[in-house]
């Protein structure tokens, strides 16, 4: 009987939590839930994986050497299906031994460093099936990031030019035309954070801009809900974004959502209010650590420097279709400090902010 009451309790919390979650999204986060319904299939919940399919390449095999070589985490989770994991290293180490099919899209000066990639990866595919017969579990992980690290590099490697034009409206504003790193420090540990302007050019671009000036350094984050949302970037003042100093205006940025199989961003507008609830964002809200701008409840072009971590929790929010896709633009994820991130709360503090890669990337403001 007590654990029959028990998990009624807990179904019971459950449900209130989600009932709260879909009423009470507000201050950062504050529209109305969706009425879209979830897709089919394991949405994608790695950060890291996240970045590499959202990357504007077209090669199939590297793609599916990626997913082969993700796959093994997954079979490890299902109660270790080694038969699976290695039919995984097998097509991998299939799709390795044609090395042309991978080297037609990286362009011709960065080949002679794409083929070392894909000789460690030969390599080390090779070692990961011999760990694999041993079904060392903990060693195949490690072995299995550091070829997605790989795969990250050769991808990487692809990209031949910035994939689409940003409207000139937004010229006025800083513009990431590629992707950046920055390392956060707060006073309980450290964050990194890769942040996307293949995806979202104007948000990311803001966000970098903002980090090299310094905005983020000293403040608090001032909102935290346990398994929802961790939120800073409110400067200290009457203001709550950012002042530009050289307009004496606030810096609007608007709402910018790239979806699949869209070949730019939809601006201005959520997808709910472009008809366009099944549709999913290339930067899905599937990740614990998605760093998202956020906004006023009626403006969508008004965010400016407040930005929120999503703190992704699978049975409040489902990976694959939840409350915030298509209605605030997620511009990076979490890439290092899942723990740190998890015990940060309101009153904790950034003591810095630091663009470690990628400032060659941003394209500065247009004088208007």
């Amino acid at each position: 009987m007590l654990n029959l009451l028990k998990s009624w309790l807990k179904n019971s919390l459950m449900a209130i939590l989600l009932v709260t979650i879909f009423l009470g999204i507000n201050t950062a986060v504050w529209t109305p839930s969706s009425n879209a319904a979830l897709p089919s299939g394991n949405a994608i919940t790695d950060g890291r994986a996240l970045l590499r399919y959202a990357l504007p390449i077209d090669n199939k095999p590297v793609r599916e050497l990626q997913a082969s070589l993700e796959d093994i985490s997954n079979q490890l989770r299902a109660n270790k299906r080694w038969g699976a994991v290695s039919k995984d290293l097998s097509k991998a180490s299939r799709i390795l031994d044609k090395p042309s099919q991978i080297l037609t899209s990286v362009p011709e000066e960065h080949q002679p460093q794409a083929e070392t990639w894909i000789n460690e990866l030969k390599s080390g595919v090779a070692k990961v099936q011999e760990l694999a017969q041993t079904k060392n579990k903990e060693q195949v992980l490690i072995e299995r990031g550091k070829l997605l690290n790989l795969v990250s590099l050769l991808e990487e490697s692809m990209v031949k030019e910035f994939p689409f034009e940003v409207p000139e409206e937004y010229s006025n504003l800083p513009q990431l035309k590629g992707r950046a790193t920055i390392a956060i420090k707060t006073n309980k540990g450290d964050l990194t954070v890769v942040v996307d302007g293949y995806s979202a050019p104007v948000t990311a671009g803001n966000f970098v801009d903002l980090v090299q000036r310094g905005f983020y350094n000293g403040l608090e984050f001032t909102r935290s809900e346990e398994s929802y949302v961790l939120q800073t970037g409110d400067p200290p003042g009457k203001e709550q974004g950012f002042i530009d100093p050289t307009t004496g205006k606030y810096r609007a940025i608007p709402l910018e959502i790239l979806v699949e199989g869209d070949k730019e961003p939809t601006y201005g507008i959520t997808l709910e209010d472009a008809g366009r609830y099944l549709d999913m964002p290339v930067l899905p809200f599937s990740s614990f650590g998605a760093l998202a701008m956020a906004r006023p409840e009626s403006e969508v072009d008004g965010g400016s420097s407040q930005v929120f971590f999503f703190l992704f929790e699978p049975e409040l929010t489902p990976a694959g279709r939840n409350l915030l896709d298509g209605r605030y633009s997620v511009f990076g994820y979490l890439i290092e400090g899942k723990d740190i991130l998890d015990t940060l709360k309101a009153g904790d503090k950034i003591e810095s902010a630091t663009v470690v890669q990628g400032i060659e990337n941003l394209v500065e403001p247009q004088s208007t």
